[in-house]
């Protein structure tokens, strides 16, 4: 689900089950915040985490910079369980591969399948 900015206000935004569908959405002109479900893990458990990531593209202005940092309090009171929080500016740190690996980090132990 996304949370984007209707003149100075959050508004809910769009939702969806494809990650590639957010991504087109984080456009250089834009900020938004976006709650995303994540599947990590390994053949033997597959567990659920949650990454809020709030983007802000390159062509926002400073002051809108400045002001999604306070603004992301206000989506942190509806969006409260996620494993990892994301400030995202680059179009390469919202690679899916990159994102995973991050909220694995975030799990604690990992035991992907340790061989002896």
């Amino acid at each position: 689900v996304t949370f984007k900015y209707n003149g100075s206000t959050i508004v809910p935004g769009d939702q969806g089950v494809d990650y590639e569908t957010f991504k087109r959405k984080c456009t250089d002109d834009v900020r938004l915040f976006g709650f995303v479900r994540f599947t990590t893990g390994d053949a033997m458990s597959k567990r659920v985490k949650f990454a809020l990531i709030t983007w802000i593209g390159e062509g926002v202005s400073g002051l809108q910079r400045a002001k999604t940092g306070t603004d992301k309090t206000l989506v942190k009171e509806v969006v409260q369980n996620f494993a990892k929080e994301f400030v995202i500016s680059d179009h390469k740190e919202l690679d899916e591969d990159y994102i995973k690996n991050e909220l694995k980090k975030a799990g604690g132990a990992n035991y992907d399948a340790q061989t002896e």
